[in-house]
C-alpha cells in the first residue's frame, strides 16, 4: 500500500508541471495587479474597473497593489522579480515606453523581462485653453504662435511625462517655437491655465473632463487621429493641419517572462470578457478612455514602436536623461 501511494504521489507530482503549462486550474487564488500609479488617478480608476470585471471572468479576485514611483520603476521591478505563474501582473503603460529611453539605467529590460498580454485602453490628450481665451480653434492658436515665435506657453505635468513629450512632439510637427512649462500635477496645470499663467494645456482627457464640462476650460483639439466619443465636436490635431500627429497614453497587462502561454491566454480572455461588459464599457467611456483589447503580438509591437518614438522625441528635445 505504501509503494502504491508513493507511486500515485510521484505521478501527480510529475503531472503538475504539465497541467500548469496547460493552464489547468488557473487561477486557484487571487491575482495581484501591480499598478505603477497612486490611487485615484485615471490609470488607477481604469485598472479598478477592469480588474473587478476580470475577477468575475476568472472566478478569483484581481487585487490592486498600488506602487507609484518615477517611470513606474518600482512596480515594474516588482513584477519582473515575481514568479512567472500568472498571479502577479503589471499594469504596463506608456510610461514604461518612455522610461526605456529617459533613464540611463533600469533594473530590467521591459521588452525582455515581461511577457505581453494585451492592451486595455487608450487615453487621448486634450489641448485646452481657458474659457476666456481669444483662440476659438487650434488653427487660430497656431497662426498666432507662428506669428509670435517663442511667445506661446504650454503647460504639462512633469518632464518626461506623456503630456510633456506629446507637447514637444506637437511643437516639432506644428513647426512652432513655444515654451513648455512643467507642473507637478494635473490640478496645478489646469489652475495655471485658468489663472493666465499659460496659454495652452496638454492633459489626459479624463482628468480634464470636469472642468471642460463645467465650462472653465475649452478643448481646442484631441491628440489622437480620431475624435473622442466624449467630445464628438472637438476636432483632432490632424484636422487642424498638423500632419502625422497621433498621440495617446495607454494601459495594458503584462506578466513575468516565462509565464505559460495558456495562462497568458486565460488572462487575455478575461480582459476581453471584461471589456465586453456594457457597464464596464460605459464607465470607461465616461472617463474618456478608449477600451481596446489587442493581442500579445500587437502589444509587443506597440511597446517597441512607442519606445522608438519617444526616444526620438527625447533626443530631439534634448531632454536630460535621468
Amino acid at each position: 500500500m505504501l509503494l502504491g501511494a508513493a507511486a500515485v504521489a510521484a505521478a501527480v507530482a510529475a503531472a503538475a508541471p504539465r497541467a500548469f503549462a496547460r493552464g489547468e486550474g488557473y487561477p486557484e487564488r487571487p491575482v495581484t495587479l501591480v499598478v505603477p500609479f497612486a490611487p485615484g488617478g485615471i490609470a488607477d480608476l481604469t485598472a479598478r474597473v477592469v480588474a473587478q470585471a476580470m475577477g468575475s471572468a476568472l472566478g478569483q479576485p484581481v487585487v490592486i497593489d498600488n506602487r507609484p514611483s518615477a517611470g513606474g520603476i518600482v512596480a515594474t521591478t516588482t513584477v519582473v522579480n515575481a514568479a512567472p505563474d500568472g498571479y502577479t501582473a503589471l499594469l504596463l503603460s506608456n510610461a514604461n515606453a518612455i522610461s526605456a529611453s529617459l533613464f540611463r539605467r533600469l533594473p530590467f529590460d521591459v521588452t525582455r523581462n515581461l511577457a505581453p498580454v494585451c492592451t486595455i485602453g487608450f487615453f487621448d490628450l486634450a489641448l485646452c485653453v481657458d474659457s476666456g481665451s481669444p483662440w476659438r480653434s487650434l488653427r487660430d492658436l497656431l497662426a498666432w504662435a507662428r506669428a509670435h515665435p517663442g511667445k506661446l506657453t504650454i503647460g504639462t505635468i512633469a518632464i518626461g511625462s506623456t503630456q510633456h513629450l506629446a507637447a514637444e512632439l506637437f511643437k516639432t510637427r506644428a513647426g512652432i517655437d513655444a515654451l513648455i512649462v512643467p507642473y507637478q500635477a494635473t490640478p496645478a496645470v489646469l489652475t495655471a491655465l485658468r489663472g493666465g499663467e499659460i496659454d495652452l494645456a496638454f492633459e489626459i482627457l479624463g482628468p480634464a473632463l470636469p472642468q471642460i464640462a463645467g465650462g472653465a476650460v475649452r478643448p481646442l483639439a484631441v491628440s489622437a487621429s480620431r475624435r473622442n466619443r466624449v467630445l464628438p465636436t472637438t476636432p483632432t490635431v490632424q484636422e487642424a493641419g498638423v500632419a502625422d500627429y497621433d498621440v495617446a497614453s495607454w494601459n495594458a497587462l503584462a506578466v513575468p517572462v516565462g509565464t505559460p502561454a495558456a495562462v497568458i491566454e486565460r488572462l487575455e480572455a478575461a480582459i476581453r470578457q471584461a471589456l465586453s461588459v456594457p457597464a464596464v464599457l460605459q464607465r470607461l467611456l465616461e472617463m474618456g478612455v478608449r477600451p481596446q483589447a489587442g493581442t500579445p503580438a500587437e502589444l509587443e509591437a506597440l511597446l517597441a514602436s512607442e519606445i522608438r518614438r519617444w526616444r526620438e522625441v527625447i533626443v530631439a528635445a534634448k531632454i536630460p536623461l535621468q
